[in-house]
């Protein structure tokens, strides 16, 4: 797109709210631990995991809502931004009570912001959108979720400039993002997106290199990381920001190490050895 975006109509969208309701069930529990490899067990032992509330509140939109990319149409509760590309930036959440099976759950969305930038690509639209869990009437989690839109690439656009990673990790897990794993996490989300497994339209639509790894799957990873190397720790907060996308072409790494008693440094390092998310992870 050349032409700059007129930021008034999209920002009209802010304030819009939405609630769901969802109930916190087994089944997403247990496959999503068998998806990470978890003892059978662990499926559905004392707390949710952070983040695993990602597998409820799923986007039940119909098929005939769903547009060409495989997300819903825009301009339902979400702005109808004209870019192509969307992807999960980051966010920001905060854990006030556990989740435990059998417990009933309101979400509570609100369109906080939407922001127009000119970046080396093109245009952005940066989208905020607030999130409230409370799980039988009780305030269990708050959330800053970060959304961006961007053009396609022209072909002859140079390579993106990119962050190495920290080389020293004392906590690392090597990942092998093959197509399988990546189904098996867009179907226990029910996302629709088909960067994510439908190789011929991530390559030769959205010119990706190969299927694009999820940036929440990766978010999970690293908490997984920092579960399996501090099973004890609860975790209370937990900020995450998307660098670089990865791929299913070669294995990543997860990498983490503790700063303090409470802080520890969480990040994905690709194979090249470039920095594809970093986060920050608050124990106690």
């Amino acid at each position: 797109m050349t032409l700059p975006l007129d930021a008034e109509p999209l920002r009209a969208w802010i304030g819009r709210t939405t609630v769901v309701d969802d109930v916190v069930t087994a089944p997403p529990w247990q496959a999503l631990a068998a998806t990470l490899d978890h003892d059978g067990a662990a499926g559905t032992a004392g707390a949710l995991p952070p983040c695993w509330h990602w597998l409820y509140f799923l986007p039940l939109h119909r098929q005939s809502e769903v547009a060409a990319d495989g997300h819903p149409r825009r301009g339902g509760f979400l702005p109808p931004v004209p870019l192509p590309r969307r992807m999960w930036a980051g966010g920001r959440l905060r854990f006030h009570a556990p989740l435990t099976l059998g417990q009933r759950l309101t979400r509570t969305s609100t369109l906080r912001d939407v922001q127009v930038k000119s970046g080396r690509s093109g245009p952005l639209v940066f989208v905020t959108v607030d999130h409230e869990v409370h799980a039988d009437g009780r305030l269990a989690i708050t959330e800053v979720h970060d959304i961006v839109y961007r053009d396609m690439p022209p072909p002859d656009a140079p390579p993106p400039a990119v962050a190495p990673a920290p080389a020293e990790a004392p906590w690392t897990r090597r990942v092998h993002p093959d197509p399988v794993l990546l189904f098996r996490y867009s179907a226990l989300t029910f996302n629709g997106h088909r960067i994510h497994y439908d190789r011929p339209y991530a390559t030769q639509v959205e010119h990706y290199p190969g299927l694009v790894v999820h940036g929440p799957l990766i978010a999970t990873l690293l908490l997984d990381l920092l579960h399996r190397e501090r099973p004890t720790a609860r975790v209370t907060a937990f900020d995450f920001k998307a660098v670089q996308p990865l791929f299913d072409t070669a294995p990543f790494e997860v990498c983490g190490r503790q700063a303090d008693a409470q802080s520890i440094h969480l990040w994905a390092r690709g194979p090249d050895g470039r920095l594809a998310m970093q986060a920050t992870a608050t124990i106690a």
